[in-house]
């Protein structure tokens, strides 16, 4: 037996044997993994309001301690300490109300790589026991998937299996959303809110086939009636990678200076990033240069950010939003069948909520999804709690000739479980998952799965795999958001 099958066999036994070893209290029920998701409405209703109402608040995440303590930055390699900073990490919250009696709901991003549904359930305790927001029925934090940003995950420590986690910066951030998040409500005027989307053409670039992206930049525009604020929420899909693997400074990336564009450019103005379905990669045009380090990576940093800016400010075709606003929640339980991903969970390298089958052989991870939509039926949000895969959402998968397992992918893709106008995925959302992968493209390494990257018989590298938690995710997210919209009809 060579070595690799050596290993592969040792990491299999060893993952079992901590799956079907570890006592109960290393596991969540799902009572305690779900209970600070507001579950939003029982059924949509086209029936507005008398008017929006919006707030928003912001807050520094960065550390002041930056310079003298050692935080990793996530994203690239690990042991990578930030050596200072570039642009700072925010919390940025929108708190959004139809004035239907049905609640508000809660919007809110950080500039980071991810963050696990169990700290985002933790910034969602904080808020629901501070009391602060009545009748709110829905609370999402997003992670604009910074690849500068202080390490929220864990994965990016000293070394391997690891945690570069810092667990009084984590309680701190934690805090600091929470209060951004009740700041929002609290500064809240009534307005409109309106909507505009264009193509943003020759800006991102797809690392894997097939070559396929949503390439829309879609604003939504919240302006007070006395003109005293302009809230502006921006989605792209793109990776914010832009600094490259030898950046030693905290950012965050190209969303920074896209929204210092933004802000500049407009009076009282504030703005929010949310991405898109990056999975795949989906990344920046020149992101080939970047990961040759043949660029100036700041400033092509700089340059991308300012030039979405300069679009998201170009768009006048607006069209104004009726006050309604509909949300649906739903639990998902993920069948992991990365082990290295649940070796990492029992090291305390990541912190995701999970449990086990009864036979104690095959973990799971609680998670969930969502849907949006305002108006009547112009725009619908999927929430997804990772990177998609574009083609999960528009149905452009590789052909059963070029795909890594030579078969055809059957999915009713998210574009057809929504009759809204205007549909994209919010990703990263409640939860980071890594890549969520259609099973028709999904290949392991057959020496060690879950380690290597394999090849197809295309060649092409399947990294991605080493990065999800299994094959099954994709479908059950999808079966999952499909049963989610049957159910408010």
């Amino acid at each position: 037996m060579n070595t690799d099958k050596i290993i592969r066999k040792a990491l299999y036994k060893v993952a079992r044997t901590v799956v079907f070893s570890m006592p109960e209290k290393n596991f969540t029920t799902a009572e305690k993994a779900n209970k600070y998701m507001l579950t939003g409405d029982k059924k949509f209703s086209c029936e507005p309001g008398s008017h929006f109402t919006c707030g928003f608040a912001k807050t520094v995440l960065t550390p002041e301690d930056v310079s003298s303590k050692r935080y990793f930055i996530a994203g690239y390699d690990s042991n990578n300490p930030a050596q200072g900073v570039l642009d700072d990490m925010y919390a940025r919250a929108v708190y959004l109300d139809d004035n239907t009696g049905r609640g508000g709901v809660v919007l809110c991003c950080v500039d980071a790589v991810g963050i696990s549904r169990h700290n985002i359930n933790n910034i969602r305790k904080l808020v629901i026991e501070s009391g602060k927001i009545p009748d709110l029925k829905s609370i999402n934090v997003m992670a604009t998937h910074s690849h500068s940003a202080i390490d929220t995950q864990g994965l990016w420590g000293e070394r391997i299996l690891k945690c570069g986690r810092d667990d009084e910066f984590m309680a701190r951030l934690e805090r600091l959303t929470a209060n951004a998040i009740i700041s929002a409500y609290e500064n809240r005027t009534p307005g409109r809110l309106y909507y505009s989307v264009i193509k943003a053409e020759d800006m991102q670039f797809d690392c894997r086939t097939p070559d396929t992206f949503d390439d829309n930049l879609t604003k939504i525009r919240f302006e007070a009636f006395d003109k005293s604020r302009n809230v502006c929420i921006v989605n792209f899909a793109s990776h914010a990678e832009l600094l490259g693997s030898c950046t030693k400074t905290v950012s965050a990336d190209f969303p920074a200076y896209m929204i210092k564009e933004i802000e500049g450019n407009n009076p009282n103005s504030d703005a929010v990033f949310f991405n898109g379905a990056i999975g795949g990669m989906i990344s920046a045009k020149e992101i080939k240069k970047v990961y040759r380090e043949t660029i100036d990576c700041e400033a092509y940093t700089k340059e991308f950010g300012k030039a979405l800016g300069e679009m998201v400010n170009s768009m006048a075709d607006e069209k104004e939003l009726k006050p309604c606003i509909n949300i649906k929640h739903a639990p998902v339980k993920i069948e992991a069948t990365n082990f290295v991903l649940i070796l990492a969970r029992f090291m305390k390298v990541l912190n995701n909520d999970i449990a086990r089958s009864k036979n104690r052989l095959v973990p799971y991870i609680y998670s969930e999804v969502g849907y949006l939509e305002l108006g009547e039926k112009d725009i619908g949000m999927f929430l997804i709690p990772g990177e998609l895969f574009p083609e999960l959402y528009n149905g452009e998968f590789l052909t059963m000739e070029n795909s890594a397992t030579r078969t055809d992918a059957h999915y009713k893709i998210l574009k057809k479980q929504s009759d809204a106008k205007h549909t994209f995925v919010l990703g990263l959302c409640n939860d980071e998952l890594g890549y969520i992968i259609p099973d028709n493209d999904f290949l392991l390494d057959a020496k060690l799965p879950y380690i290597n990257g394999a090849h197809d018989h295309m060649d092409r590298n399947h990294y991605e795999e080493t990065n999800s938690t299994g094959i099954k995710t994709a479908r059950i997210l999808l079966d999952a958001m499909d049963n989610l919209i049957k159910s408010v009809k």
